[in-house]
């Protein structure tokens, strides 16, 4: 079984990435489908409560189910690892929202990419660090794969603007 701070690592890297990667995609997404800045933040608050929720459940429930297959009763602490799960999320799905709260648009929209992608690398590269592993390296794939999500969630609100 992984040791504890490895489980809080994963919990707190899928969080914080899922977040940026979710939020940017959606709140990108709508800004340019809309106009509307309250229709914009409700829909993105009300996004990153689900979503941390959400998530937070997830790694509690399934963090229960692999601990009732494991014969040797050994349990992390799956109470804090969602806990984790949730904060990150929480954390994660604030910084793309910065710039659309204090930006005008079209400048909101491309500081919520930059933000947001901003963050995909810095967390890749803390990654890297952690894991001890080229953190360059880390860094960009996780700013590739992450920013590759984020676009299409992106590209969508380019296809279905209202």
């Amino acid at each position: 079984m992984r040791k504890i701070q490895d489980e809080y690592l994963r919990s707190s890297l899928f969080g914080f990435e899922d977040a940026l990667v979710s939020t940017t995609g959606m709140a990108v997404g709508i800004s340019i489908g809309t106009t509307n800045l309250n229709f914009i933040l409700l829909a993105v608050f009300v996004t990153i409560a689900v979503e941390a929720v959400s998530m937070g459940a997830g790694e509690f429930l399934s963090d229960e189910a692999v601990h009732e297959l494991d014969k040797t009763k050994t349990k992390d602490n799956t109470l804090i690892s969602a806990f984790v799960m949730f904060f990150s999320y929480v954390t994660g799905g604030l910084i793309p929202v910065i710039p659309i709260i204090l930006l005008p648009r079209p400048e909101a929209i491309i500081g919520s990419i930059i933000t947001a992608f901003t963050g995909l690398f810095v967390l890749g590269f803390i990654k890297g660090k952690i894991v001890k592993v080229n953190k360059i390296r880390s860094a960009l794939q996780m700013l590739f794969i992450g920013g590759i999500a984020a676009l299409i969630g992106i590209a969508v609100g380019f296809i279905l603007k209202i």
